[in-house]
């Protein structure tokens, strides 16, 4: 007797079921979807696919960020039946072709990063500035990505940090190709001056303007 109710008792995964063509609507909508498709009355056929569609929209709400997202909804409907559901659709048919294309890949940079602290993203920011000509829109910017570093420096470095330390890493990492004008130095990048110590700071400004007047005079050696 038990062994016959284990045999009756067997788990049915996942992975032993026919695979979904869009996972995040479940399964039950792609048995709904097979329902209809077996529906001989075209009318009752159409009534049906209108009523998956609002059930669709429930479950992937997100959908509605898109300008067009009843489309979407009714291509998605057309791909979860296999491009086999003969419904009146108020949009064309997605084609089969573009809905199997993998997306382009996103290229990656591989160049190595002068300030891991910092990340890629500040990098290119400095690269974009130093690109620009010299002017008053190039020194907002300048002063712009100056207070944003010092705001990503005292994310991972709890301790305070001077101006002069920022400032410094901005020619360092732009290979002096950008020169910070007197009149930024003399500003504040802090809205409230207790957030950075100088003094605290000294030794390191010290040790990192000697090192940055080096690699400038290296890099104009060249």
């Amino acid at each position: 007797m038990e062994n016959k109710e284990m045999d009756t008792c067997k788990l049915l995964y996942n992975t032993e079921r026919v695979k979904l063509y869009i996972p995040e609507y479940g399964r039950n909508v792609q048995k709904m979807v097979n329902y209809i498709k077996a529906i001989e009355d075209r009318e009752k056929r159409n009534e049906q696919a209108r009523a998956v569609i609002k059930v669709m929209e429930i479950i992937n709400p997100q959908v509605h960020l898109q300008e067009d997202y009843e489309h979407t909804l009714w291509d998605h409907l057309h791909i979860i039946s296999g491009f086999s559901l003969d419904v009146d659709s108020p949009y064309p048919l997605p084609s089969m072709e573009e809905s199997r294309e993998y997306p382009r890949m996103i290229p990656v940079q591989k160049k190595p990063l002068k300030a891991v602290h910092y990340g890629r993203n500040i990098e290119n920011m400095i690269e974009f500035v130093a690109e620009k000509e010299d002017g008053e829109i190039k020194n907002s910017m300048i002063r712009a990505l100056a207070i944003y570093m010092r705001q990503q420096y005292l994310i991972w470095n709890k301790d305070t940090v001077a101006d002069e330390m920022i400032y410094q890493d901005i020619e360092r990492l732009s290979d002096f190709r950008i020169q910070i004008p007197e009149e930024i130095r003399q500003m504040k990048l802090a809205a409230d001056g207790s957030h950075s110590k100088p003094v605290m700071q000294k030794s390191k400004v010290q040790n990192r303007f000697k090192n940055n007047q080096k690699q400038r005079k290296q890099h104009n050696n060249k």
